[in-house]
């Protein structure tokens, strides 16, 4: 098979999340466990950190990874969704997955696919965990699909766990309170190994504190580095500008200290370094990202209420006069309550995008219109994109958001 016939294999044969959602959700290791055991089980023998969290956790993978690069060591990073190429998905200090090894490794494993059925993320799962097994990489960051306790990427034994920001997103899988979500993102607390919780969410903190002692591990929370001056500095030194790299900011530099106990060698020169290259380094894309300058346009991948909210008072800091919002959603979104968090006296574009969870532009149309959000509708991100730049006034800016999906439309990313 080419490589294009490849993951057009992967993508039909293999129930996705990213398009058909909870459907393609498989709880439970015995798939990954099986196909694991077919491969002689590659993640038994990788050094790893395992990242979770409802948002923030794709930032801190990116930025770990880097810093780690800039110390010299080979790194695996391997997150999801992909935007633009399934390679994405799988990186070894920034260089994408051999589109070769895709095609062997597909077909070395086309037999359990057929008679076992595994999820599209079992199979990605399984393959980042060879290809840097293969690729005999020093470290590898892996960051986990959903929740934590159940996803398959919870085999691992890592050397060190981090647990990003807690907000509500997948309750149908995940749990309805932040205590229940917490709690499956808490599932990747291991005995002995230390665990980051890099935001100060006090109203569940108790969730991981009980769990750690369960596992005898080490936890590090309540993390006080905001009013630190060496914080402030490399805060200053970081690429990625959203207001919320602050909350996994405070988890990096943890885990760093740790890495630091752990003999890896790491300063804080080479922190300063990762933090500025992190772009560069790993191709991180989607988060505050400045698309162009004049006028200036902004995406980002923030696609649940808690995000969401982050951005939009992060877009209330520049003092707009007006805010063009493109945006777009898929179907199993609490669309009231994200909508009410954008504000009315603004211009929006109501988007499809490429994908069977996308919801139609003209339902969120109708639904923006009941929280007295005014906007017009169109088929392609870029088309919208062209619409308001020929209509944007002097201090306006153009946000695009709302899906991963979106933003994977977006030419020139």
């Amino acid at each position: 098979m080419t490589y294009q016939a490849t993951t057009q294999y992967l993508y039909d044969k293999l129930p996705m999340f990213q398009r058909i959602g909870g459907g393609a959700y498989k709880v439970g290791f015995e798939n990954i466990l099986l196909l694991s055991d077919l491969l002689n089980n590659p993640h038994q023998k990788l050094t790893c950190i395992h990242v979770a969290g409802t948002n923030g956790k794709g930032s801190t993978c990116h930025t770990l990874a880097s810093i780690l690069q800039e110390a010299g060591y080979k790194v695996g990073l391997y997150t999801s969704p992909h935007l633009k190429r399934f390679t994405e998905r799988v990186r070894i200090n920034g260089e994408e997955m051999n589109e070769e090894f895709v095609i062997h490794f597909t077909e070395k494993i086309k037999d359990f696919i057929e008679t076992q059925k595994p999820s599209f993320f079992e199979v990605t799962t399984a393959m980042a965990f060879q290809y840097f097994f293969e690729q005999k990489t020093d470290i590898n960051l892996i960051e986990v699909g959903m929740g934590g306790r159940l996803d398959a990427t919870n085999i691992i034994t890592p050397i060190l766990s981090i647990i990003t920001s807690i907000g509500y997103d997948h309750q149908q899988f995940l749990g309805d309170t932040l205590q229940e979500i917490a709690g499956e993102k808490a599932g990747i607390i291991k005995k002995n190994i230390p665990a980051v919780i890099s935001d100060n969410q006090i109203e569940i903190e108790n969730v991981f504190v009980e769990k750690a002692k369960k596992e005898n591990a080490t936890i590090y929370y309540q993390l006080q580095y905001k009013n630190n001056e060496k914080f402030k500095l490399f805060l200053n030194n970081f690429v990625l500008k959203g207001i919320y790299q602050q909350k996994n900011l405070q988890g990096i530099l943890k885990a760093s200290e740790i890495l630091i106990e752990k003999n890896y060698k790491i300063d804080d020169e080479i922190i300063k370094k990762g933090l500025q290259n992190v772009i560069k380094n790993t191709h991180l894309k989607g988060r505050w990202q400045i698309l162009e300058e004049n006028p200036l346009i902004i995406c980002d991948t923030a696609h649940n209420e808690q995000g969401i909210k982050e951005v939009i008072k992060q877009m209330n800091d520049l003092s707009a006069t007006k805010i063009h919002f493109i945006l777009g959603f898929v179907k199993d979104k609490d669309l009231q309550k994200i909508l009410n968090l954008y504000p009315q006296n603004a211009i929006y574009y109501f988007c499809n995008f490429d994908s069977p969870r996308c919801l139609d532009n003209k339902i969120l149309q109708d639904e923006a219109k009941k929280q007295g959000l005014e906007g017009s509708i169109y088929d392609n991100v870029n088309v919208a994109i062209e619409t308001a730049k020929s209509s944007i006034q002097k201090n306006e800016i153009i946000f695009v958001g709302g899906s991963n999906f979106l933003i994977a439309e977006i030419n020139n990313l």
